[in-house]
């Protein structure tokens, strides 16, 4: 008992204590809790106030500087790419390329005074060939003018080589001969594809990738956003690398930069849960004849080798060996197809067909094309537009943020700040400035001796091409969709193809 009155008073001192430390606590935890909002507020007012005075811009004055002439935002949601894009002043309708050299606004300003590194010991070297028949003389004139940029024409003496190539006299290409528009297209691309090879191994090129110019490559899932990192990182036994093609799904009618406007893309089936490609097949196709308005089989980059040949616009192949080829996860081809509604008539103006269905089995080999032949062929001006609204044009607000969610629909806005961070770092405008008075016309035929892909080189120059093998394994670390070989040396050509086709599950 005498204990127990002992160390009452002394649990009564500590639990006293006990109670003014809590209360003490409490009171610095409200008083925290009060400064630090008032300090926040502080401080947003004050770096508001610095955008004011042109230090630091405010989001929503930002939006207004991506915002067209002429047009009114009401609200504060509206993102690059989004409701409204990177646009060049309206006024400026030309298609030539000085149109490069203008900028509406300057949005990305850490671009400035950019400079392209061409430097010789970078590897690996690329070759992206194509093939174009609507450069103007003065988009011939800069291209010429570009460090690494060879510009071939279509001329009496380069058709008499390409008529006495390998390619043209074999079976494997002969399904496409002697028809027009986009067969006769279609051989061209091999035939100066074929003569690419040749140009690019005289180079020292390690790979060589064709695409067409309404094209662009996505380089996803490499360690950096570049096409050479994530070459660099494929493994040595590898011969070709295929690139699934995104499309380009516009939001306006009227677009007149797509690499500069267009951010929202369809993803292609190699990229989805099998799922969720064919249960949203038909709210993804709208109406069309496919899931996507042209091709579906992407495009492939080859490693550059003794007895390599193109197969097709799309593929590559070997004369002697069956080629290891591997599909990538992540990266992709953007295509940006039909983004402006003058493709219509361009297709139309080009292709001298009947505009009768059975007709345009001729010219087109993918039913889009050939529905939009057609329509161009035979609608009135208001017509077209209403017809390039409701098949080509994503206006359904609710539709889109269904298929976003799905991951169907994607927005990929890294093109649009590239090609804005090259026009206000006047790369495009210096070489613009740059170019010649003169086009070179015939400076090819001193460069090309031959366009026969099957010329022989030393293996010991081929060896000192090959990508490091130190940095194989360094590819493991992303997925790859899975190796596909090729059966057949002289299979047909790999034309185009939609990809597949709704599926009625029994």
């Amino acid at each position: 008992m005498p204990s127990h009155h002992l160390h009452a008073p002394l649990r009564s001192s500590t639990a006293t204590s006990t109670t003014i430390s809590t209360q003490s606590f409490t009171s610095r935890l409200i008083l925290l809790l009060t400064l630090l909002p008032l300090s926040l507020a502080a401080l947003a007012f004050i770096l508001q106030w610095k955008g004011n005075s042109g230090f630091m811009m405010d989001p929503t004055t930002a939006n207004s500087r991506w915002a067209p002439q002429g047009s009114h935002i009401k609200n504060h949601e509206i993102f690059p790419g989004m409701e409204l894009s990177v646009l060049s002043p309206k006024a400026h309708k030309s298609s030539d390329c000085s149109s490069l050299g203008r900028s509406g606004a300057p949005s990305f300003p850490y671009f400035r005074d950019w400079k392209f590194d061409f430097q010789a010991n970078l590897r690996p070297k690329i070759c992206i060939t194509t093939s174009t028949s609507a450069a103007s003389p003065n988009t011939s004139k800069v291209l010429e003018s570009i460090p690494g940029v060879k510009l071939i024409y279509r001329t009496t003496e380069l058709e008499e080589q390409q008529a006495k190539s390998r390619i043209w006299n074999e079976t494997w290409l002969s399904s496409f001969f002697y028809k027009p528009c986009n067969y006769e297209l279609f051989v061209k691309q091999s035939l100066n594809m074929e003569m690419a090879i040749v140009m690019a191994r005289d180079a020292g090129m390690d790979w060589i990738l064709h695409l067409d110019t309404d094209e662009l490559i996505h380089p996803a899932g490499a360690r950096e956003y570049s096409l050479r990192q994530l070459l660099l990182d494929v493994p040595g036994n590898v011969d070709m690398v295929v690139f699934p093609n995104y499309e380009s799904s516009i939001e306006r009618d009227d677009i007149e930069d797509p690499f500069g406007e267009v951010s929202m893309f369809k993803k292609n089936y190699d990229h989805l849960p099998r799922d969720t490609y064919f249960g949203m097949y038909k709210e993804s196709t709208r109406g069309n004849p496919n899931y996507f308005l042209t091709y579906g089989n992407g495009k492939s980059a080859a490693r550059v080798q003794d007895h390599l040949r193109p197969n097709g616009a799309h593929r590559w192949h070997n004369y002697m060996k069956t080629p290891n080829e591997v599909k990538l996860e992540e990266a992709a081809v953007l295509h940006y197809t039909y983004s402006k509604f003058s493709d219509l008539t361009s297709r139309r103006d080009r292709c001298g067909c009947k505009p009768t269905k059975e007709d345009v089995k001729r010219c087109f080999m993918l039913d889009f094309d050939r529905s939009a032949f057609i329509i161009a062929s035979t609608a009135t001006e208001e017509e077209m537009r209403n017809w390039y609204r409701e098949h080509v044009v994503w206006g359904d607000k609710d539709l889109k943020l269904k298929l976003l969610r799905k991951s169907i629909l994607t927005r990929i806005y890294s093109p649009m700040a590239i090609i804005q961070g090259l026009r206000e770092s006047g790369v495009f405008s210096s070489i613009i400035q740059s170019a010649p008075t003169t086009l070179s016309r015939d400076k090819f035929l001193a460069s090309v001796d031959s366009s026969n892909s099957t010329r022989t080189v030393s293996s010991e120059s081929m060896q000192s091409r090959n990508t490091n093998k130190s940095r194989g394994n360094q590819a493991t670390a992303r997925k790859v969709l899975g190796l596909e070989t090729t059966a057949l040396f002289h299979e047909a050509a790999v034309p185009p193809l939609s990809p597949p086709g709704f599926l009625v599950e029994a």
